[in-house]
């Protein structure tokens, strides 16, 4: 009994166990994931009642319902249960032997061994791989944090062509009724006989060409609304609130551009994830360096096979001999090759968050200066041009191909300032998710 206690005392002293410091990072992740868990819908369908479809809410109800985070919450949950695996000791084995032709016998005392042995990994061991768990686990934390961002921007850009998809259906409405009052004005002026029959079938092939985009828009309107169903985990059949009738139009970034940047290397989770690998795969080096050293096995036995009784309490160590340096020195060469490529995997993403946040931020200026041409310039002269093409044509000064002209240029600069006004949505959301930051939110 004093071997078994001497076991039990030496065993924590000679495993060295993760200490504290990794446990306290244990509960905090576990805190975090935790948090992490989306609040359920308050209905079975969230968006039942709304009277106008707003990007917020179609964000949110991503983020709550959307089965891919689910997933990628779960995975994180899988990474941090490894912690207590990798830090437990292996379990401890009992052993019993007895001498057969002892029992019973009259001539001997029965003759039987009891034995209680733990393997003890080298000091530091359980604690490099406690290491390197928990931070496959803060990996695997930030690969959510990553899919909730890639999720919430791919959400925008669809509320995005929602709402372009059925602008463009107003503005081809827009259009249609215009052309009737024009097929109308050429009637009138063929009856008189001051114009060409053509001219009102050509008014008439416009309308046809309008009611056939119609049948299209509204194709892409059930498409959009189908896929934006399916990001929100909803049937794909149920209705969507209509879009607003405007978006709400960004400013240009806050910010310097290094400043932004600076923020995104920060930020940005897909870097967080592989900093937090590269320590998983540094911890694997060092473990890779101890497994050339020995691990004990402390054993404590009551042995009767010996007559004297001060004999038969035993306490007892096993070291294992790490002779095999091939293998250790493989193990050894591939740890440090996967520490390298978490490394390089590293440098790589730096350079496309610098790129990502420069270009979005160019995109954002261009957008800004089309819609203002579209605003200041190009739409003012397409109206202009359609007025004073209809003037001439009812005046008998124009043909009514030049009033079907100037209807075309406008209807085009028309649907691309309703583009632009997406694009420079989009170009927003884009500079958000460049630094890490939710569609929406300041850049």
């Amino acid at each position: 009994m004093h071997a078994l206690r001497a076991l039990v005392l030496l065993a924590p002293l000679v495993s060295s166990c993760a200490g504290p410091s990794l446990a306290t990072r244990y509960d905090r992740l576990e805190e975090a994931w935790q948090r992490a868990a989306p609040t359920p819908p308050e209905t079975t369908d969230p968006l039942a009642g709304q009277s106008r479809l707003e990007r917020r809410a179609v964000i949110d109800t991503v983020l709550a319902r959307n089965p891919t985070i689910a997933a990628a919450r779960w995975a994180w949950r899988a990474a941090l249960a490894r912690y207590p695996q990798e830090t437990s000791l292996d379990d401890p084995t009992l052993e019993y032997g007895v001498a057969p032709a002892s029992l019973g016998s009259s001539r001997v005392d029965s003759a039987q061994r009891v034995a209680l042995a733990q393997a003890l990994p080298f000091p530091g061991k359980l604690a490099l791989r406690g290491e390197i768990a928990l931070a496959e686990a803060e990996a695997s934390a930030q690969d959510h944090d990553a899919v909730r961002l890639r999720l919430a921007m791919l959400a925008s850009l669809l509320y995005d062509q929602y709402y372009l998809v059925d602008r463009k259906l107003a503005v081809n409405d827009a259009h249609r009724a215009l052309l009737a009052e024009l097929r109308e004005i050429a009637v009138a002026r063929y009856e008189a006989g001051t114009a060409a029959q053509q001219d009102p079938l050509e008014a008439e092939y416009e309308e046809a060409e309008l009611l056939h985009r119609e049948v299209e828009l509204r194709a892409d309107r059930a498409i959009t609304a189908e896929q934006l169903n399916a990001l929100l985990h909803r049937a794909p059949e149920l209705p969507l609130p209509p879009p607003p009738a405007t978006l709400e139009e960004p400013g240009a970034a806050a910010e310097a551009p290094e400043a932004l940047v600076a923020r995104a290397l920060a930020e940005r989770p897909e870097l967080r994830a592989a900093e937090a690998r590269i320590s998983a795969r540094q911890a694997a080096v060092d473990l890779a360096r101890r497994e050339f050293l020995p691990d004990l096995k402390l054993t404590g036995a009551y042995d009767t096979f010996w007559d004297q009784s001060q004999l038969r309490p035993m306490l007892g160590i096993e070291v294992n001999l790490p002779i095999r340096r091939a293998r250790r020195n493989g193990a050894l060469d591939e740890a440090k090759a996967a520490l390298e490529a978490a490394k390089a995997e590293r440098s790589g993403l730096d350079d496309q968050v610098r790129v990502s946040v420069e270009r979005a931020l160019e995109r954002l200026t261009e957008a800004h200066h089309a819609l203002a041409i579209y605003r200041e310039r190009m739409l003012p002269a397409a109206r202009d041009r359609v007025e004073s093409a209809r003037a001439a044509f009812e005046t008998g000064q124009s043909d009514f191909s030049t009033v079907i002209d100037a209807e075309r240029r406008l209807r085009e600069a028309e649907l691309g300032q309703e583009e632009v006004v997406v694009e420079l949505s989009r170009r927003h959301a884009e500079l958000a998710r460049a630094t890490g930051a939710l569609p929406g939110a300041a850049p």
